[in-house]
């Protein structure tokens, strides 16, 4: 019995090792068991059933609207084969969401919230994130992967414990709340906030200030405010308003240089390096600057001080 427990255990281990994918978008491994190609045909179902299921929106300025924003953010999206599509649906719930594959919808309800096309930007570059970092087949593979364990567990236990049968209702439910809080919603709320980072460098690096970013996310925390609240942050998928603003807060001078750069107001990365590695920068005196490097050098110069 140990030998087989021991043998299902190393198995585990060697495909949570084999199941390690990289995220192009940041370089980092991840936990997943389905394909890029996989995930594609499950956002392509989902997102024809709910053409085929919610009301699609005729107002022309809301989808000029949404669609011109969503075309400047889509270039700056890390996501090779994608058939992107842009749907506006009639429904006022503050909502928007973006599927494997490229497809991107959101709620006419959102609009008021959202108000400028930088607020708009903000929500469909956090979107976007989510199918660029892969968040779909993480989140499918974390299930599989709770559910095999819970499966193992109930057999090792079925087959070690006696007595197991009279209580195993109980324990199956109290490792499913204990998965589910401890493990799942942790994982979701993480995603969340890892979206939140790379949506505001979307944004920012299609010429959107990222700033409108912390204010769309004080209004949609008003709005529920307003409208019932929110469950506790443990209990959710979502981190909570305030949380989640502090982090944008947090992260919006690294978004703020990528906008700066786009917006042509300092050069891009590559030319601070060679700035700082110049040897008339470093012995004190400053070079030749056009007027938006000389508003660059001196933002770095102070804050070397």
């Amino acid at each position: 019995m140990k030998s087989r427990l021991l043998f299902g255990v190393l198995s585990i281990l060697t495909v949570l090792i084999a199941a390690c994918a990289t995220i192009s978008e940041t370089g980092e491994k991840r936990f997943i068991l389905t394909s890029p190609q996989q995930e594609a045909e499950m956002g392509f179902a989902a997102f024809n059933d709910l053409k085929t299921g919610m009301k699609i929106s005729q107002d022309p300025e809301a989808n000029a609207l949404v669609k011109r924003v969503a075309n400047r953010l889509i270039p700056h999206a890390n996501l090779s084969n994608a058939q992107w599509e842009v749907v506006v649906f009639d429904d006022p719930t503050p909502n928007a969401f973006a599927l494997p594959g490229g497809k991107i919808g959101v709620h006419t309800g959102i609009l008021p919230i959202t108000k400028t096309e930088a607020g708009l930007a903000a929500v469909i570059g956090h979107e976007i994130a989510h199918i660029t970092l892969r968040h779909s087949g993480q989140r499918i593979s974390r299930q599989m992967a709770i559910q095999a364990g819970m499966t193992a567990l109930d057999i090792g236990l079925a087959t070690t414990q006696e007595n197991y049968s009279n209580y195993r209702p109980q324990i199956l439910a109290g490792m499913g709340l204990g998965t589910q809080v401890g493990l799942t919603l942790p994982f979701s709320r993480d995603n969340e906030y890892e979206a939140d980072r790379i949506g505001m460098l979307y944004m920012a690096r299609a010429g959107y200030d990222p700033a409108e970013a912390v204010e769309v996310w004080e209004r949609m925390r008003d709005f529920s405010s307003q409208n019932g609240g929110k469950p506790p942050e443990i209990l959710s998928t979502h981190p909570a308003d305030a949380n989640r603003i502090r982090q944008l807060q947090a992260y919006l001078p690294t978004a703020q240089l990528e906008y700066q750069s786009a917006s042509g107001l300092i050069r891009p990365i590559e030319w601070d390096e060679r700035l700082f590695s110049n040897p008339t920068f470093l012995a004190g005196f400053e070079p030749d600057l056009t007027p938006s490097e000389k508003f660059f050098f001196d933002h770095r110069s102070c804050a070397c001080r």
